[in-house]
C-alpha cells in the first residue's frame, strides 16, 4: 500500500508528570507516574485531565490512546485511516476516498461511501464537547477531551454510569474501535487491556514523553461485548489459499471494501497487484483490520512466508488507489519497507507469494505475466489530480525477474540488439543492475534515514534519459515534474522502466535504445541488448488518425448507459498524457468493456465501448479501442517489421 505510518513507540527510562486541573492527580496501579512537569509532559497531562473530567480510569484512557496512535498527535494531519490526533478521531471526506485506497474519483457514490458514521467520530465528539471540529483536529488537548467524551458516552450507554473499575470498560473500549464484527471489536479491546497490564512508554516524534506503568491484573468483563449486538463471524468462512501456504483469516476493515460476487456476477478478475505495507506484518494486519480504515487488501504476506487473508476474493478491496483497478484485481500486501526492500523481501516471502499467485491465477484465469501481475507502482492514477501522488511500492528492490521465474513465467529469449518498431521487454539482471538513487527521510518510515542520502543498490529498473548519453537529464514525468527533468529520488517512478514492462522501440544508437514512453522518446543504456528481450505476438496500439489519442485512468461506461436510478460515475482524459500520432505503445490486456458496480443493489453496469490498457510509462493507462489501431508485434525480419 505504501502509506504513511505513525512512528513506533520508543521506550524511555523515566516516568513523567501528571499535573492536572490545578492539582496533582493521585494515580495508582497501571497509571502511576511521577510529578515532574515540563513542555514534554503536556500530552500526558492532557490525558490525565480528560480522564478526570469524564470519570474514566486513567489507565483505560492512556492505553486506548496508545492503541489508537502510539500517543502521537501527527501534527494535526490525518492518519492513513482518516483519523486525527492522539485519540484517532475520524473525519473522512469524499476527497480522501477519491485519492486513497478506494480510488473513488469520479464515482457518484463517493459521498455515500464517506457517510458511514464510523468514519466521523470527530463530529460526534464535537457534539458531545461543544468543541469545534478544527480544534479537535489540530489541538491535541481538545482531541483528547473529545475522545474521552466519546468513550464515556459509550460507557454510560452500556452500563448507565462511569465506574472506577477498569474491567467494567471493556464494552465501551470495544465500541470505540467502531468495528462492526464482534471478533474485531473484541480483538481491539483485548489489545488495549494487554497494554494496561504490560504498560508502555514512548517519546513521540514531536518530543512528548508518556508512560503507562505496568499495573495489577485487570479482569475485563468480556460479557459486555454481547450488548453491542455486533455481527458474528461466519463459521463457514474459510481461507482461500494453496495448501503449501500457512494461511489464516482476519477480517479487514468493513469500510475498506465492498461485498460483491466476483466473477460470478460478471465482474472479471484479471489482475493481481503486489504491494508492500511500509510496516511490519503484525502492525500491517492490525492497521488494515482497523474498522475505520478506508483501505483494505485481500492478503498480507509476512517475511517468513505466513499469510493472512483479510478480504474474500469475491469481494472488492480498496487497495490500489483506483476503483477500476480494485474492481478487477486481487491485492497482496507484503511486510516490508520500499526504501529497504531487499532486506525485507525474503526468499520465503517470494516463494509463498508465488504459490499464492499461481493458485489465484489458476482459479480466475489470470495470465501469469508482468502485464497481469503488476506492482502498486504500475497502477494508473484515476484522474489528473491524483497521478503524481500514486504510490510507488513495492519499489526498486522487488526482484521481478526472480518472482516471475518462481511463477514459471520468466521473460524468455536471448539478448539481441532490437530494431525500431519491435517490442522489447525490460530485463536487467537484478543482481548485476546496481543503480544510484537518493533516499530522504519522508521515503523511510523506519526513521533510519535522518537526512537525504545517496545509495547504490541492486534494482529492478533502468533509468530513462532524454538523450543517448549518461550525462543527459533523466526524463521527467509530466504529472510529477511538468516540463522539468526527472530525479534519482527513490520515489520518482517517472524516470524508470521496470523489469517485465514492454515498450515499442523508437530508435537505436550504438549501445543505447530509445522507446516511446509517456508521449516522448526516451533512452536507456542497452549494450548488445543485455537489458531487453524482443517480444513477439503482443498488440501494438497506435492512434487511428493524425491527432493525439486521449488516455484515461478509469474505465466507466458513458453516462447514458447507466439505468435510471443509478448514479453514473464520470471520467475525463488525463490532461498531461496522450498518445501522439507516430508513436506506439503495447497493450497490456485485451480490450475490455467499460463497467461499474453498485454494492447497495449488486447491480453491474456493462458499457457498450471497450478500452485497452496500455503500458504508457512506468504506469498503465487506458484508451478507447475505437480511437486506435491494434497490430501484432513481429520480429524485424518478418514481413518488414511493424
Amino acid at each position: 500500500m505504501h502509506k504513511s505510518r505513525r512512528a513506533a513507540a520508543l521506550p524511555v527510562g523515566v516516568t513523567v508528570g501528571a499535573l492536572v486541573a490545578g492539582g496533582l492527580l493521585a494515580m495508582s496501579g497501571a497509571a502511576q507516574a511521577d510529578t515532574a512537569s515540563d513542555a514534554s509532559d503536556k500530552r500526558q497531562e492532557a490525558l490525565l485531565a480528560a480522564a478526570d473530567e469524564y470519570h474514566i480510569p486513567p489507565a483505560v484512557l492512556l492505553a486506548l490512546s496508545h492503541q489508537e496512535s502510539a500517543w502521537d498527535g501527527h501534527g494535526g494531519l490525518p492518519s492513513t485511516d482518516g483519523g486525527y490526533g492522539p485519540m484517532n478521531l475520524t473525519d473522512v471526506t469524499p476527497a480522501m476516498l477519491a485519492g486513497g485506497g478506494a480510488g473513488a474519483a469520479g464515482r457518484a457514490d463517493v459521498e455515500t461511501l464517506a457517510a458511514d458514521p464510523a468514519l466521523h467520530t470527530l463530529r460526534q465528539a464535537a457534539e458531545l464537547t461543544g468543541l469545534s471540529a478544527r480544534d479537535l483536529r489540530e489541538d491535541d488537548a481538545a482531541n483528547i477531551r473529545g475522545g474521552a467524551a466519546l468513550l464515556a458516552s459509550y460507557e454510560r450507554d452500556l452500563v448507565g454510569a462511569t465506574p472506577t473499575d477498569p474491567g467494567e470498560w471493556y464494552g465501551a473500549v470495544a465500541r470505540y474501535s467502531q468495528a462492526k464484527q464482534e471478533k474485531a471489536a473484541a480483538s481491539f479491546a483485548d489489545r488495549v487491556f494487554r497494554t494496561m497490564r504490560g504498560g508502555a512508554s514512548a517519546t513521540t516524534p514531536d518530543g512528548q514523553r508518556l508512560r503507562l506503568a505496568a499495573g495489577p491484573s485487570v479482569t475485563p468483563d468480556r460479557r459486555q461485548i454481547d450488548a453491542l449486538h455486533l455481527k458474528k463471524a461466519s463459521t463457514a468462512a474459510a481461507v482461500e489459499c494453496p495448501a503449501t501456504v500457512d494461511c489464516t483469516f482476519v477480517a479487514g476493515s468493513p469500510v475498506g471494501g465492498q461485498v460483491a460476487d466476483r466473477p460470478t456476477n460478471g465482474i472479471r478478475i484479471d489482475t493481481i497487484v503486489i504491494h508492500d505495507l511500509e510496516s511490519t506484518y503484525d502492525a500491517g494486519v492490525a492497521g488494515l483490520a482497523n474498522p475505520t480504515n478506508p483501505a483494505s487488501t485481500h492478503y498480507v504476506m509476512s517475511s517468513s512466508g505466513a499469510v493472512t487473508q483479510m478480504v474474500p476474493t469475491k469481494d472488492i478491496a480498496f487497495h490500489a488507489g483506483n476503483y477500476s483497478t480494485n474492481l478487477h484485481s486481487i491485492g497482496i500486501e507484503h511486510e516490508g519497507f520500499a526504501a529497504h526492500g531487499a532486506a525485507w523481501y525474503t526468499e520465503s516471502q517470494y516463494q509463498a507469494t508465488a504459490d499464492l499467485v499461481k493458485y489465484l491465477a489458476e482459479r480466475f484465469g489470470v495470465p501469469l505475466d508482468r502485464q497481469h501481475v503488476i506492482g502498486h507502482d504500475n497502477v494508473a492514477g484515476p484522474n489528473s489530480a491524483l497521478v503524481a501522488g500514486m504510490h510507488w511500492d513495492p519499489g526498486y528492490a522487488w526482484d521481478w525477474n526472480h518472482f516471475m521465474s518462481l511463477l514459471g513465467a520468466p521473460v524468455s529469449g536471448l539478448p539481441e540488439v532490437p530494431q525500431p518498431g519491435e517490442v522489447v521487454a525490460i530485463t536487467p539482471s537484478f543482481t548485476e543492475n546496481v543503480q544510484t538513487f537518493q533516499v530522504c527521510p519522508s521515503d523511510d518510515p523506519t526513521g533510519q534515514t535522518p537526512t537525504c542520502t545517496e545509495r547504490q543498490q541492486q534494482a529492478n529498473f533502468v533509468y530513462l534519459r532524454t538523450a543517448p548519453d549518461e550525462t543527459a537529464p533523466l526524463f521527467g514525468d509530466q504529472a510529477i515534474h511538468g516540463t522539468a527533468a526527472g530525479t534519482d529520488r527513490v520515489n520518482d517512478w517517472g524516470s524508470t522502466a521496470q523489469a517485465g514492462q514492454q515498450f515499442v522501440v523508437a530508435e537505436v544508437r550504438e549501445d543505447w535504445t530509445a522507446v516511446w514512453f509517456s508521449g516522448a522518446k526516451v533512452w536507456f543504456h542497452n549494450p548488445g541488448g543485455t537489458n531487453t528481450r524482443v517480444r513477439y505476438g503482443v498488440k501494438i496500439i497506435k492512434p487511428a488518425g493524425s491527432t493525439p489519442v486521449a488516455l484515461y485512468g478509469s474505465s466507466y461506461p458513458d453516462k447514458a448507459e447507466y439505468p435510471a436510478g443509478l448514479g453514473a460515475s464520470t471520467q475525463a482524459p488525463l490532461s498531461m498524457y496522450s498518445i501522439p500520432a507516430g508513436q506506439a505503445y503495447v497493450a497490456t490486456q485485451d480490450a475490455s468493456a467499460t463497467d461499474d458496480y453498485f454494492p447497495s443493489s449488486g447491480a453491474v453496469v456493462i458499457g457498450g465501448k471497450k478500452m485497452y490498457t496500455v503500458q504508457y510509462n512506468h504506469r498503465v493507462a487506458l484508451v478507447y479501442a475505437n480511437g486506435v489501431t491494434a497490430t501484432t508485434a513481429t520480429h524485424h525480419w518478418e514481413n518488414g517489421g511493424v
